[in-house]
């Protein structure tokens, strides 16, 4: 399995804690799987950035070792022109950051991948392009 996680599931990895915290089960799950070598993480190149930014923010006293721990996450990064122009064409197309489209253009471009989002807005928007699952529908994918 190839999956592409984007923040709003990384970062679920990193807030379990949190009372409100959706799905964290299922993060962790994938997080799992990925340790174990049943899935390999492909993400795109501002994946650190975008979860360090994030990290920055809402956990400040514990953001520089969650950024260590992410670092210690096997995955490989895709960066090329294709996967920037996917991502400019979904943005446009679908009126949404381009951040977020990253992720789907790399699942996109690498073969047998699934972007993995916890993100419903972008998923609802984006499902019919296909490459593409939400979170919350992975039960038992990982057991």
């Amino acid at each position: 399995m190839i999956i592409v996680v984007d923040a709003s599931v990384a970062l679920k990895w990193f807030f379990r804690m949190w009372d409100d915290e959706a799905d964290v089960e299922h993060a962790l799950g994938l997080l799992a799987d990925i340790d174990a070598g049943r899935a390999r993480m492909v993400q795109p190149p501002h994946f650190i950035t975008e979860m360090g930014a994030v990290l920055a923010r809402e956990k400040p006293g514990e953001a520089q070792a969650d950024l260590a721990d992410l670092l210690t996450v096997e995955c490989s990064f895709v960066e090329d022109y294709a996967v920037y122009s996917t991502a400019i064409e979904l943005s446009q197309r679908l009126q949404h950051h381009l951040f977020d489209t990253l992720y789907h253009a790399t699942a996109l471009h690498t073969p047998g991948a699934t972007l993995v989002t916890a993100d419903r807005r972008y998923y609802d928007k984006a499902r019919e392009i296909g490459g593409i699952a939400v979170l919350a529908d992975l039960r038992g994918s990982t057991e």
